[in-house]
């Protein structure tokens, strides 16, 4: 018997490419975004972070990485650091607060009852003071809080002051300065959240019977918490670092937590004992801004819980008035 093996075709299975993905052309717009992320911010805060490991070798050398340890933050967690976190921490709530409050009604009144027509005008007189030099804008407070300045001559030739103006290098005069350098970080955010809300809704409120205040209270302010929250991180975080402001208004009086940090890089020449110092300074503001978020979460969550009540309870009355027989 004769029996022929037929050969199985053989099939080669098909080869897979990798297909390559291109970049699309809005990726590679966002690559400048993220090479400015990396070399001006992760870099120096890992150069930062390292340095603070490290420790101050001799007189005339600034740092020295060949033993690592945590002595410097032992070190920088002393009574100065802690008592100057302290009155840097009191002004800068202190500064954040008073910002809002200025800010609010002025964003409400750029957002709403300024003519269209004016408004341009009105932001470029917000802007055009912000976009001068820091130090120039500090310096300016300066001259005006001096014994010897104009407004000092002012309030003595006006009877309201008995002698000169003592003002300068004290922590009020720190406020005053740091109120008005981070001033525009607060309104911009503010007029761009009452903007963007429209006046749908404050007409609406208005049409079911509720008067100015408690349409500012329940619709505009709750359209506009995302702009507070904003300007109050804008404000507040920055203005923990600043040591410009109360290096030329403050004195010894005014002092704050940037200039115990920036002494150590240019006065003390101990990059390592200033690295640890600024790093415990970004987790305290880090520890700060959670502290506070949460508790404005918690306001929020009891203030919604208040009002869903007073809806429960105010229902059935509407409702039994609505029914046919029920009480007008």
């Amino acid at each position: 018997m004769m029996t022929t093996d037929a050969a199985a075709p053989t099939t080669t299975p098909p080869v897979r490419r990798r297909s390559r993905r291109r970049i699309s052309g809005y990726e590679a717009l966002g690559f400048p975004t993220w090479a400015y992320v990396v070399f001006f911010f992760v870099v120096p805060l890992g150069l930062v972070l390292w340095y603070s490991f490290g420790y101050k070798p001799d007189l005339f050398s600034a740092h020295a990485n060949d033993v690592l340890s945590f002595d410097r933050y032992v070190e920088a967690l002393d009574a100065t650091f802690i008592g100057t976190f302290w009155n840097t921490l009191r002004i800068g709530v202190v500064g954040t607060l008073i910002c809002l409050l200025i800010s609010v009604p002025f964003a409400y009144w750029l957002a709403v009852k300024l003519a269209p027509k004016w408004r341009p005008l009105a932001l470029a007189l917000v802007l055009v003071p912000f976009w001068t030099n820091f130090l120039v804008r500090t310096l300016g407070w300066q001259i005006i809080l001096s014994p010897r300045g104009f407004v000092s001559d002012a309030l003595q030739n006006l009877g309201l002051i008995d002698g000169r103006l003592d003002v300068l290098y004290t922590a009020g005069a720190v406020q005053l300065g740091v109120v008005y350098n981070y001033l525009p970080l607060m309104i911009l955010p503010l007029y761009v959240a009452i903007d963007r809300a429209g006046p749908a809704l404050r007409e609406a409120s208005a049409d079911l019977g509720a008067n100015r205040w408690k349409t500012l209270w329940t619709v505009t302010l709750p359209l506009a918490a995302p702009g507070i929250a904003s300007g109050c991180l804008l404000v507040f975080i920055p203005l923990m670092g600043d040591y410009i402001t109360a290096s030329v208004l403050g004195g010894a009086q005014g002092n704050m937590i940037g200039q115990l940090v920036a002494s150590q890089f240019n006065t003390a020449q101990n990059w390592a004992l200033g690295s640890a110092m600024a790093v415990l300074l970004m987790i305290f503001i880090a520890g700060a801004v959670a502290v506070f978020g949460g508790a404005a979460l918690i306001v929020r969550a009891l203030v919604r819980r208040a009002r869903r009540v007073e809806v429960a309870v105010d229902l059935p009355a509407d409702r039994s008035a609505t029914r046919p027989g029920g009480a007008s």
